[in-house]
């Protein structure tokens, strides 16, 4: 059995929800999905610390990187976490690991690519292997409906009431199926 770990920080509930719709797609295919939430007690003086994270995440067959787009890029919070993963870097820790991004704003745009982008360069440097969501944009379902293809997007309209964190069902279901094609492919390479 595969696993795949799924490190993400959510501001307000929407990157959660999809990190949630993600894992049950990789355990719809018999894998095993570790969600790790980052929070504000992680960080202290400016740097994020968990060693038992860092460890969940050394031992899975693949990471999946999560965060909301804050102004075109990733949230400082996702950024500490990164930052405190340059131990594993140097020892190469998660080279050959598949990886994969998916991440949510309150824009159609947003400029979520700029953090697609990030979390692929992260992994690259790590010397990752990044999969890409393969899925075509679909008008009647919502899957892919933002059109992209270097990781999950989503976007929900902004909503400062207080209310409960809603994804578009499309959305969800695009992460479902990334989670789907992580397993996967983690499992082909698992041989």
């Amino acid at each position: 059995m595969v696993s795949i770990a799924i490190v993400y920080f959510s501001g307000q509930g929407h990157t959660k929800l999809m990190a949630e719709a993600l894992a049950e797609g990789v355990t719809s295919t018999g894998g095993e999905a570790q969600l790790l939430r980052i929070t504000g007690e992680q960080i202290a003086n400016g740097r994020w610390k968990d060693d038992a994270m860092l460890a969940t995440l050394g031992a899975a067959d693949g990471i999946a990187f999560g965060s909301p787009t804050y102004m075109g890029g990733i949230a400082g919070q996702f950024k500490c976490f990164l930052d405190a993963a340059s131990a594993t870097w140097f020892q190469q820790g998660w080279k050959d690991k598949i990886a994969g991004g998916f991440t949510h704003s309150g824009s159609p745009n947003g400029d979520k690519q700029g953090t697609l982008l990030y979390l692929a360069i992260n992994a690259a440097q790590h010397g990752m292997i990044w999969v890409g969501l393969t899925d075509m944009p679909d008008p009647e379902t919502g899957v892919n409906r933002l059109g992209s293809f270097m990781g999950v997007m989503g976007y929900s309209d902004l909503d400062m009431s207080g209310a409960p964190s809603k994804v578009e069902p499309g959305d969800l279901e695009s992460a479902k199926l990334y989670g789907q094609r992580l397993a996967a492919i983690a499992s082909k390479m698992a041989g």
